[in-house]
């Protein structure tokens, strides 16, 4: 399923086709709500699935599971999610993903941590399309899954039907897919930008240096150390320095949007003491004569049918809270003083279009419905 295979036997990455467009508003082509379930429904990136999907009109939550938290009613979990108007569906309570009936399930978000999902998405009946929000089907061979995720990959013949979802470059791919393997946050900060100037050729393939600086929620919902309030607030720091797990994915992009060309990257994320946010700055090499301005037409002409993606006129720079809440992503490009090179700036909430709007797009894209139903909430701010 999902296109021709890369030459591992794995589905390649992203598509460097022609951008696959489609009407924001399509009509449905299904004829009564899908049954979801949401696995991992206790962490951050599971209740946002849950928040963005209790007014999708094509969406179901027949089953939420939380395993550390089964028997609980939601609303304990996240009360905020249980106010609702009159008359809405109640959702259910958390449940372990044993108990879960499958009969009843048309499809599923999978938001459980890395290296867990491969076995049970492998256990599904093969009629329930998933989106998995893990890294466990990112990366098309699984040979470098087991290089940057410390073990062999548990479901290497699925692996191969896995399509890669970054929905802007890959629609048709996912449309037909039964396992959409949905990109990691600072990967769909980088690629969009990214792609589209490596396919044309505006940007050389070396050079590439990524800033990349992210809220706490990022790193999920577990208590760890570094995570207390004393240990981020009034500071900011970097991590997984020269070895964060986001690289390898984010280098299987760029090298396919290059026609093959290797393309490695100097990439170093950043802790930021805000909940939720993603900022990137990307600094490249130009190529062919180009200047920042080709740069900047170029992304305008590639995303001008998107109703997620917006280019910002010369000067304007992105900002979190220009994304807040949404699955709306903000591009600015910036000559460099220093000649021959350019500056290029995304932002994204982490939460949706870098995780948990981004699985219900694909989803939307998968089961026909349009492509921004249950995603047009306009950014939060304050």
């Amino acid at each position: 399923m999902g296109g021709a295979r890369g030459p591992d036997g794995g589905q390649p990455p992203p598509s460097t086709a022609p951008l696959q467009t489609a009407p924001a508003l399509a009509p449905s082509t299904t004829a009564t709500p899908a049954r979801v379930a949401v696995l991992g429904a206790s962490g951050y990136t599971g209740s946002e699935v849950v928040r963005l999907a209790r007014t999708h009109p094509g969406l179901d939550l027949v089953a939420l599971t939380g395993d550390s938290q089964a028997g609980k009613p939601f609303a304990d979990v996240y009360p905020h999610l249980a106010l609702s108007s009159k008359g809405a569906r109640a959702l259910p309570a958390l449940v372990k993903i044993d108990d879960v009936d499958w009969s009843g399930v048309d499809a599923a978000f999978c938001c459980l941590p890395h290296a867990t999902t491969q076995k049970v998405i492998a256990s599904l009946p093969p009629a329930v399309r998933v989106v998995d929000l893990s890294a466990d089907f990112r990366l098309a061979n699984v040979d470098t899954y087991a290089e940057w995720y410390g073990g062999p990959h548990a479901a290497p013949d699925l692996q191969k039907e896995a399509v890669y979802g970054l929905t802007e470059f890959a629609r048709a791919d996912v449309a037909s897919a039964r396992l959409v393997a949905n990109p990691g946050c600072y990967p769909t900060a980088v690629q969009l930008p990214l792609v589209p100037l490596l396919e044309q050729g505006l940007i050389s393939t070396d050079g590439i240096i990524i800033d990349a600086k992210s809220g706490v929620s990022g790193a999920g919902r577990s208590a760890k150390l570094n995570l207390l309030y004393t240990e981020i607030a009034e500071g900011v720091n970097p991590y997984g320095v020269g070895s964060h797990r986001h690289m390898p994915e984010i280098e299987q992009g760029l090298s396919a949007a290059a026609g093959g060309s290797p393309v490695l990257i100097s990439f170093t994320p950043h802790l930021m003491p805000m909940a939720r946010g993603m900022l990137v700055t990307c600094y490249v090499v130009l190529q062919g004569g180009a200047n920042a301005d080709d740069l900047r037409d170029a992304l305008t002409a590639r995303f001008a049918a998107e109703p997620f993606v917006h280019i910002l006129p010369p000067g304007a720079a992105p900002h979190t809270r220009h994304v807040r809440g949404s699955n709306h992503c903000v591009i600015g490009v910036f000559p460099d003083r220093i000649p021959g090179r350019a500056i290029v700036c995304s932002a994204i909430d982490n939460l949706v279009k870098g995780a948990s709007g981004q699985a219900i797009q694909n989803l939307n894209v998968m089961l026909g419905w349009g492509e921004t139903t249950g995603l047009e909430q306009a950014p939060m701010f304050p």
